[in-house]
């Protein structure tokens, strides 16, 4: 594929928005949460806890909390403790990848890039220093899928957590807390209800140009990972790629 260059900062805002919604879709599936039923989990939540978590090993809930952080910290122990209670963490983290496999392989069957897509996410995934990115680290060291088209979404979810644990990093450096950074983006109040969090809720006014900044310095450390890991022409290589997975997600 022949792609014009682009900059590393243009290609993190092309497709940092995708990554982070499609990486997602698994999780929201009812069809992961048959797998976790299948497998003994109570509900849902408690698989999540435990299958997203589950890489960090078998850990105090209050480590999960610092990896994840947006969620209301009594919730992540009562998930997490319900959640690794069905087969432990290692097990959980490891049936729920093989949930993401089962999504991919549903859901990008019909992507026709997959062996250059991944060969340039490997690139950028393999050259990150994971040095304060534990959940990254974790899900790192997880064998990946030998078909080309679960690896493909899995390096997908690599991605977007990788952002995720990039932007917790910038959210921390700006002083706010999980519930501060919650209110203080779009919908807000909606995503701090899903995520936990008991109202009344504080007033985050005041707070809007620090969580501003924490997106900002987010987008920059992500170019400097693609600007680091990939050319010019890579970099519109994968966006091409990108823009042609877009496209064959069902």
């Amino acid at each position: 594929m022949t792609a014009a260059p682009i900059t590393s900062r243009a290609l993190t805002d092309a497709v940092s928005p995708f990554f982070g919604d499609l990486g997602s879709k698994y999780m929201l599936d009812p069809a992961t949460a048959e797998i976790g039923k299948a497998a003994g989990y109570s509900d849902g939540f408690s698989f999540y806890m435990a299958g997203r978590g589950g890489v960090l090993g078998d850990v105090d809930a209050d480590v999960v909390y610092s990896a994840f952080m947006f969620f209301d910290h009594n919730l992540v122990r009562k998930m997490w403790e319900r959640g690794t209670a069905v087969e432990g963490a290692r097990k959980a983290g490891t049936r729920y990848a093989g949930a993401a496999d089962a999504w991919g392989k549903a859901h990008l069957a019909g992507f026709g890039g997959t062996a250059r897509f991944n060969e340039l996410a490997q690139k950028v995934v393999d050259s990150v220093d994971v040095g304060g990115l534990s959940l990254f680290a974790g899900l790192r060291a997880e064998p990946l899928s030998s078909d080309p088209v679960e690896r493909t979404y899995r390096l997908v979810t690599y991605l977007r957590e990788l952002r995720g644990c990039i932007h917790i990093n910038a959210v921390v450096a700006e002083g706010l807390s999980g519930i501060e950074a919650v209110l203080a983006s779009q919908n807000g109040e909606f995503f701090a209800k899903l995520h936990g969090y008991q109202e009344p809720y504080p007033n985050v006014a005041h707070l809007a140009e620090r969580r501003a900044h924490a997106e900002e310095v987010t987008a920059q450390r992500m170019a400097d990972i693609y600007e680091r890991s990939l050319t010019g022409a890579e970099r519109g290589e994968f966006a091409a790629l990108v823009a042609e997975l877009k496209t064959a997600v069902v």
